[in-house]
């Protein structure tokens, strides 16, 4: 069984804020650091700081070769990874003194991902293996489409959201990780566990997994439902919470964790995430997570 993460790649400017922006403001930041990211890249770190192997499959300009490097640093494998693009993905990121983040993408090379890339990509996996997506390239539907067809177990962030995800044929995925906003877009409730019960009734072999910000993860699927608490954690900046989940989920998963543990484990990694700065930087390593579940262990 291998994992393959055919995601984004971005250069991540930082700029600490008082506030976020408010229509016709202009205000001075606090500081600026750049740092590595995009979801495709932080999701294959976590899944590799998790312990498990993972191939990354995306497009990066010349401007990003040091994001392959970082991946390749992280023990993400990059046969996959082309960078024949033009401009590597950006994010411009607002980091509030409470923590919180604010995010304008700018898509670049993200979306230079071909079909005949794709498929050349994907005749080295086969059913049972696991794709891991985002919607922050180009292709996605194709993507969802030829995964299904070669029977590969699909995970899904339907981040950025948009009208062309919502017409998306979803049947396929296996696993789809979302938070309450992404919820509501998709389904028009506001309530967790109506979010929940409205993506299983309408994709009954779908795993969904809502996060809850400060409350949690719900989990849900046909047969269970059940709530992951968070762990508690001083918050410097959230920006990478969500993919340190998501990549640890699906690493735990690979391993035959239960859905209760791969569910502690992810909360474990997020918490620990938002305690540090930056993106990708910011994901912890597996050590670190099994100190904060069994911190007895190192007594």
């Amino acid at each position: 069984m291998k994992i393959l993460n055919f995601g984004s790649l971005n250069i991540d400017k930082v700029y600490k804020v008082p506030h976020f922006v408010r229509p016709g403001e202009t205000i001075s930041s606090l500081g600026y650091e750049c740092f590595p990211g995009g979801k495709g890249l932080n999701q294959s770190i976590a899944v590799s700081r998790a312990g498990a192997e993972i191939w990354h499959a995306g497009t990066i300009g010349k401007d990003g070769l040091f994001l392959k490097e970082i991946l390749e640093k992280s023990g993400v494998k990059t046969c996959y990874l082309r960078d024949s693009g033009q401009i590597t993905g950006h994010a411009l990121i607002q980091v509030s003194g409470e923590g919180e983040n604010c995010i304008i993408l700018f898509n670049g090379s993200n979306y230079e991902n071909d079909r005949a890339f794709i498929d050349d990509v994907l005749k080295d996996f086969s059913e049972g293996d696991i794709l891991l997506l985002q919607n922050e390239i180009s292709n996605l539907d194709y993507l969802l489409q030829r995964g299904k067809e070669k029977g590969l177990r699909i995970m899904l962030n339907p981040s950025p959201m948009d009208e062309n995800l919502r017409n998306m044929d979803l049947s396929g995925v296996t696993w789809l990780m979302l938070n309450e906003t992404e919820g509501k877009e998709m389904t028009g409730e506001s309530e967790a566990a109506r979010i929940a019960d409205a993506l299983v009734g309408r994709y009954p072999r779908m795993n969904v997994i809502l996060t809850l910000g400060k409350d949690g993860a719900l989990y849900q699927n046909g047969k269970k439902r059940f709530k992951q608490p968070c762990f508690p954690a001083e918050t410097v900046d959230t920006t990478a919470a969500g993919d340190t989940f998501t990549g640890y989920f699906i690493a735990s998963s690979a391993f035959g964790k239960t859905e209760e543990e791969a569910m502690k484990t992810a909360a474990c990694a997020a918490a620990v995430t938002v305690s540090r700065e930056g993106a990708a930087v910011s994901i912890p390593v597996m050590a670190d997570v099994d100190a904060r579940i069994n911190p007895t262990a190192l007594v």
